[in-house]
């Protein structure tokens, strides 16, 4: 609550949301090194059409993140950027053996015009299993150094395989992307509309 507390003031005040410190949140949730070495400075502003928003680590109901969202960030618009969303804790915190869980993937996004970019995964929201208490879901941009040839499997957002297993580091380090820019993350644990995405999907 206090987050979003927080955020509001700033809105308020004019003081840019840069002024979170992203990377303090990600260190003190373990996402540096859970999923990267090093965090980025600036704050990604995740927002969904229900009012739902990232807030550094605020809990959100699955839910209210079913439904893709919108982001922005401070983009250089002849730039080309790549924006992931991942599950480190699948299928639980305690014992990762699926991490990280692919949530989205789109690369080749001409300044902060997502849905110019190309879809490697498509957006699935959050369906943490149940009893496996809380989870983190982390959003990333990545500034390209040019714009790319990707030779990664495209995923629709009807299909959950290939998603398992899979490296944003990894990625970054195949495409050359160096260090995140941009950040943010927020938590979730299982509820009652998780069994209805499963079917969505197909998976009991």
């Amino acid at each position: 609550m206090w987050r979003f507390s927080l955020y509001l003031i700033c809105i308020t005040i004019g003081v840019s949301a840069n002024n979170f410190n992203v990377d303090q949140a990600m260190e003190n949730q373990k996402v540096v090194p859970d999923v990267i070495p090093i965090a980025p400075k600036e704050f990604l502003q995740v927002n969904y059409t229900n009012g739902a928003k990232a807030l550094l680590g605020n809990e959100l109901k699955p839910i209210k993140v079913k439904d893709q969202p919108s982001v922005s960030w401070n983009a250089d618009p002849n730039s080309f950027y790549t924006l992931c969303l991942v599950d480190p804790d699948a299928p639980s915190r305690a014992e990762p053996t699926n991490k990280e869980w692919n949530h989205w993937l789109v690369g080749n996004i001409p300044g902060e015009n997502v849905g110019l970019g190309e879809t490697l995964t498509g957006y699935v929201g959050s369906g943490p299993p149940p009893k496996t208490g809380i989870h983190r879901y982390v959003f990333l941009v990545y500034k390209q150094p040019s714009k790319l040839t990707f030779d990664e499997p495209r995923i629709s957002d009807r299909s959950v395989e290939h998603r398992e297993k899979f490296s944003i580091d990894k990625f970054a380090l195949k495409y050359k992307l160096g260090i995140p820019v941009a950040g943010n993350f927020y938590l979730a644990q299982y509820d009652d509309y998780v069994p209805i995405l499963y079917k969505q999907f197909g998976v009991n």
